[in-house]
């Protein structure tokens, strides 16, 4: 098999959370280029359909389903109206996220709530549901987790307090080394991504006053950008990458070579 039917996802299904805008929305792009259908949900339905939108405008299948993956719940709902839609789910981007500033010793219980439970908890919730509910019986599955590099080491504390956020995100590096291990024998494969610092609303506050101070630490010298995470999104997502699983791919201009 040629390396470009190996890259191909037609008639391929991705489920992308958070996929309304930022890296979702990015990653969405990449997946649909190379022939997914894609299947966007996000809490608002106002960004889901400007998104889906614009996707459209490319020639993409795309569909939109609404929902708050704080409240996990909603999980196993989402992942049967996409059964509905779609007939089947391949693959699974795990993007959605949340964080929240303070320093250790002040950080609110309920912010470390909500933290823990969109970025580990919601992320278990769908992934469980999408394994059991389509992966599992079709033998086939392609789950990318969204981590970060503030999970794979400690944060500067000049450059961002985040204990909750940072803690969620090095549970998800775990879970995915578990995960790929124990849904193997399943044709499941389960990678991370780890960007590092990209320009999107959620980075928007912290960027302003420490842009400087990230770039100087970065070997390219530049944030992340609008393409960088669509090749190993693509690659993780495609049978060129059927024997690579369990592994976590930093994505942050060799800040982590540092």
């Amino acid at each position: 098999m040629s390396l470009k039917q190996l890259l191909d996802l037609r008639g391929k299904v991705a489920l992308i959370t958070g996929g309304s805008r930022g890296l979702g929305l990015q990653m969405a792009e990449a997946l649909g280029e190379m022939g997914a259908k894609l299947a966007l949900t996000a809490r608002k339905k106002d960004e889901l359909e400007s998104a889906a939108s614009a996707l459209r405008a490319q020639g993409y299948d795309v569909a939109v389903f609404p929902t708050d993956l704080q409240q996990s719940a909603g999980a196993e709902t989402l992942v049967r109206q996409v059964m509905e839609r779609f007939n089947r789910i391949d693959i699974l981007v795990n993007n959605a996220g949340a964080t929240w500033g303070a320093k250790a010793e002040e950080h609110s219980m309920d912010g470390w709530a909500k933290v823990i439970n969109l970025n580990l908890t919601g992320v278990f919730a769908v992934t469980q549901a999408v394994g059991r509910l389509a992966m599992i019986p079709s033998q086939y599955g392609r789950i990318i987790n969204i981590a970060s590099v503030a999970g794979i080491r400690g944060t500067d504390p000049r450059f961002m307090t985040t204990i909750a956020y940072n803690t969620s995100k090095g549970g998800l590096v775990n879970f995915t080394r578990s995960l790929a291990a124990e849904w193997g024998p399943h044709g499941i494969t389960v990678n991370a991504i780890a960007p590092g610092v990209f320009p999107t609303k959620m980075a928007a506050g912290m960027i302003g006053w420490a842009k400087d101070f990230v770039v100087d630490r970065t070997p390219m010298r530049r944030l992340g950008g609008d393409q960088d995470l669509k090749g190993i999104a693509a690659l993780f997502a495609s049978d060129a990458a059927s024997y690579i699983s369990g592994q976590i791919v930093a994505v942050d201009g060799g800040m982590t070579a540092l």
